[in-house]
């Protein structure tokens, strides 16, 4: 049809009293893909070993979109085992039916395949994707997901002149399966055998003009090992966090823990040389370093040592960096509205829930519990089940809301009802001598309070009222506390995990039903129509 014919059939129809040319909205952009998942052969440490591949790549294709964009992907599944697609602070708004895990759906078996529809929703920034199922994310199936602004929405710093991805994480040299036998016979894993950096352990290179800044955003899409990354020569202006615009502070380098992402500014104002590009593990002994190769364009001078020294198991260092990383008041995110119009201090807090992580022993082998519940996965996914209302298969508030002792920890599938749009005062307790990184689906917090030692109601002096960063992941400090605030604004059922994905797999997760019993488009989507049903919830 002819655009002369639309503008004439608009006319009419406002002749007619049916409609004004007004109400026509376009529908935002699809973004349309089609990724096939199978196992292949490559070397990250020098050695062949199997991998997870998405269309042979690894790390998997990159998704470069748009906010509010509409992202299409048909996932085929050629592996062996049934898998599931997460990802990583992408909200899912009013959609956790393609949140990609096991509370929320059923996984795609092997030789079928099943497509995700959801909307990159009022959101910028830096996310990943991975397999969530079982340990499949520790033999790859990983990639980036990039959310960029509309051309309408300015940015808080100067165009940069290109930007660069950079995935970083430990590696095992054993399968996923070994991996996964190991903790099924109730042993902890041992030390990473290496990092990579966009799958290798080095020889990956960026290459700039002299005197541009670029955009670096780096992830660290490791399974149980904090990072530090820095780039020799070059200092670091931190620019965004999982979405959030930050206060650009300089830093020398940055932790970034098990499942965060930022991004930082850098400026190539040295020499014509290269460079290297170092991440290295934080709290381990021994420390893991991989490199790759900041290049300057007409460099013919290779990188020289030594390697730009980094921290190594500083934990007070990382705590008072982390207290450093401060929302941007004034700048705009994906609406144009100023992120600090949000005055989160004001705002009463409906609950307190304090969760504790521990180390537990039941049946005879190790397992990771959350107040004293270690969880397990039922065969119904926990959104079917409340959707078609099926019981036997959870029971609400089965997780109480702070930790108990004295009582053995036992094995459940725990789920923490709230109603939609309550604030919540969440504070994680870590009562180990291991970081621990915590991520919730759904939402963003705000990362108001780290601190030492047991937290009491005293501790909300030190919170940080005015300008915590927001965003989905967050570390806890050994022996410490850290706290957010969180508006669960988003109905659906939303997993909230160790982002430490051995811990996951042995029980340190539970799931946040938030509810209302309005049944309208305007709360939450209705079950899509390709949804995969299983268990209880499966067709006769």
């Amino acid at each position: 049809m002819k655009p002369s014919d639309l503008l004439l059939l608009a006319f009419i129809a406002l002749a007619l009293g049916g409609f004004s040319p007004l109400m026509v909205k376009a529908e935002d952009p699809y973004r349309f893909f089609t990724w096939t998942v199978t196992y292949g052969k490559i070397s990250p440490l020098g050695a062949p070993q199997q991998v997870i591949l998405i269309n042979g790549q690894f790390p998997g294709p990159t998704i470069d979109c748009v906010t509010n964009d509409n992202i299409v992907v048909n996932v085929v599944n050629q592996l062996d085992e049934p898998i599931l697609i997460t990802w990583n602070g992408v909200q899912q708004r009013k959609n956790s039916w393609q949140d990609g895990v096991l509370g929320t759906n059923c996984p795609i078996l092997p030789n079928t395949n099943w497509t995700y529809k959801f909307q990159a929703k009022d959101q910028i920034g830096s996310y990943t994707y991975f397999l969530s199922t079982v340990l499949h994310r520790a033999a790859g199936g990983f990639g980036a997901l990039n959310i960029n602004q509309r051309s309408v929405i300015s940015i808080p710093y100067p165009a940069p002149a290109g930007e660069f991805t950079l995935l970083a994480g430990d590696w095992y040299k054993a399968s996923h399966k070994g991996l996964r036998r190991i903790l099924d016979y109730g042993k902890n894993l041992p030390l990473p055998n290496g990092l990579l950096i966009n799958g290798a352990s080095s020889g990956v290179t960026f290459t700039g003009q002299q005197g541009k800044t670029y955009k670096f955003r780096v992830s660290n899409v490791g399974i149980v090992t904090s990072i530090n990354f820095r780039i020799q020569g070059h200092t670091l202006s931190l620019i965004e966090v999982e979405g959030a615009h930050t206060q650009q502070e300089l830093y020398e380098s940055l932790d970034v823990h098990v499942g965060q992402s930022v991004a930082v500014l850098v400026t190539l104002n040295q020499a014509v040389k290269d460079y290297y590009v170092v991440i290295s593990s934080r709290f381990t002994k021994p420390v893991l370093t991989a490199t790759a190769i900041l290049r300057y364009q007409g460099s013919n001078t290779p990188a020289s040592l030594p390697l730009p020294a980094g921290p190594t198991y500083q934990v007070h260092w990382s705590m008072k960096q982390a207290r450093t990383i401060r929302l941007n008041l004034t700048a705009n995110a994906a609406r144009p509205n100023p992120q600090g119009s949000y005055h989160y201090k004001l705002i009463p807090v409906a609950r307190t829930i304090i969760l504790a992580n521990s180390p537990v022993q039941i049946n005879g082998k190790l397992r990771y519990a959350v107040n004293g519940i270690s969880y397990i996965d039922p065969e119904t996914p926990l959104k079917l089940a409340d959707y078609f209302n099926i019981s036997g298969v959870f029971t609400l508030n089965s997780i109480k809301d702070s930790p108990s002792s004295g009582q053995p920890a036992t094995l459940g599938t725990s789920v923490i009802s709230t109603t939609l749009h309550d604030f919540v005062e969440i504070v994680f307790q870590n009562n180990e001598k291991y970081v621990q990184s915590w991520h919730l689906d759904g939402s963003s917090f705000y990362a108001v309070g780290y601190g030492p030692g047991q937290w009491n109601q005293d501790m909300r002096k030190r919170y940080n009222m005015d300008d915590a960063i927001v965003r989905h992941t967050l570390q806890v400090y050994p022996l410490s506390w850290s706290a957010i605030l969180v508006s669960l604004d988003n109905k659906g059922m939303w997993n909230l995990r160790s982002a430490i994905w051995t811990r996951r797999y042995l029980g340190q997760q539970l799931y946040v039903r938030v509810w209302n019993d309005e049944l309208s488009p305007y709360t939450e989507n209705d079950i899509p129509p390709n949804a995969l049903l299983c268990g209880k919830a499966k067709r006769p």
